[in-house]
């Protein structure tokens, strides 16, 4: 029996195909199970905007899973995940031990979802001041009109 190690396996998937995430994931978690790797962490981080443009995507879905397996089968779950037309850029890193906290990306969409849960009308409100500061100055310029 070979000794386990450590790794932390990102993808970023389309953003195109969002809706179709959770197969995507599962085709992911049974590759992985496949290749003799145990899931000890997944985070589902969503949707982010990429630092750079990759195949003309501006954003992409992002899926942070810790791993333990046989390095024997990461070139296995390589090839896969290469020639995987959903999943836009992908990165394996060995690491020494597996964190129990979540990873930064995570905390912060956790708090941007919570924020916008706490305040979900802040961009309508945005345009709705707009659109009354609009309404307001059509309804004066109606009222010079008449003078």
């Amino acid at each position: 029996r070979k000794k386990m190690k450590n790794y932390e396996l990102v993808t970023i998937i389309n953003p195109n195909l969002s809706s179709k995430v959770d197969a995507i994931k599962s085709d992911l978690e049974k590759l992985l199970s496949d290749n003799s790797f145990n899931i000890v962490k997944t985070e589902d981080i969503g949707r982010r905007q990429l630092a750079y443009t990759i195949n003309n995507h501006h954003k992409g879905h992002y899926l942070i899973y810790s791993l333990e397996g046989n390095p024997a089968g990461l070139s296995e779950i390589e090839s896969k995940l290469k020639y995987n037309e959903s999943i836009i850029r992908y990165t394996v890193l060995k690491v020494f031990s597996h964190s129990d906290a979540d990873s930064a990306l995570f905390v912060e969409s956790k708090t941007k979802k919570k924020q916008q849960a706490d305040y979900p009308a802040e961009e309508n409100k945005s345009k709705e001041v707009k659109e009354s500061a609009e309404i307001a100055k059509d309804t004066s310029s109606k009222g010079e009109e008449n003078d």
